[in-house]
């Protein structure tokens, strides 16, 4: 469906805010910088802000919920054969693809170094980044439950997407660590927490 100029610009706005933040972020630190500077620096109204995000940390997560709509996109295209293992697994693929194709941080090191160090030092963003992760997990399990309810129940389901994501987020964080905030290790790190995840999955 094409995008229509109303839409179009909703979605510059929006990543106008989003790069503004990050800009400010990396220059003045993110205890210092406000909304409200975020919203004079982008010359929009500061109601225009709350229109996007509910909060300065929700800005950082600007694309969560294109994670949730590629998995209900992978759950429609299911073929007869298909089961749960498979269909996590390609549901992690198509969200990393739709990144690395215009995720907030894709390509982008300065952003990708400004968002790693806040989550490891800022515990406001550490709790924001939790919310969201349960937030995720709770909608995609429960769109499997619905795809496969004579194979999965909510909590296993729940088990099942805790599973996969927790690797996943556990090993992006040793990354941190270990490599800083290369987006290279993190994907490296991330399709080897999956690879160990799939493992248990296979009951399924």
């Amino acid at each position: 469906m094409e995008e229509t100029r109303r839409e179009r610009k909703k979605r510059q706005t929006k990543q106008l805010l989003v790069s503004t933040a990050y800009r400010l972020f990396s220059e003045q630190g993110y205890e210092r910088t406000t909304v409200a500077q975020i919203t004079s620096e982008a010359d929009v109204a500061t109601k225009t802000f709350f229109n996007y995000f509910p909060s300065k940390e929700d800005v950082l997560f600007s694309d969560a919920e294109h994670y949730y709509e590629a998995a209900l996109e992978v759950l429609a295209e299911r073929a007869p054969d298909e089961g749960v293992p498979e269909l996590l697994l390609r549901t992690y693929d198509r969200v990393i693809a739709r990144y690395l194709a215009d995720g907030p941080l894709a390509g982008d090191r300065e952003r990708m170094e400004v968002y790693g160090n806040l989550i490891m030092t800022v515990p406001a963003v550490q709790a924001k980044a939790l919310h969201v992760l349960f937030d995720l997990q709770s909608k995609i399990a429960g769109a499997f439950v619905k795809a496969f309810p004579d194979e999965l129940d909510p909590i296993s389901a729940a088990a099942a997407l805790g599973s996969l994501l927790g690797a996943v987020q556990a090993a992006s964080r040793a990354c941190g660590e270990l490599h800083g905030h290369s987006e290279e290790e993190y994907l490296k790190a991330g399709r080897r927490a999956v690879e160990i995840a799939m493992r248990g999955l296979g009951t399924l």
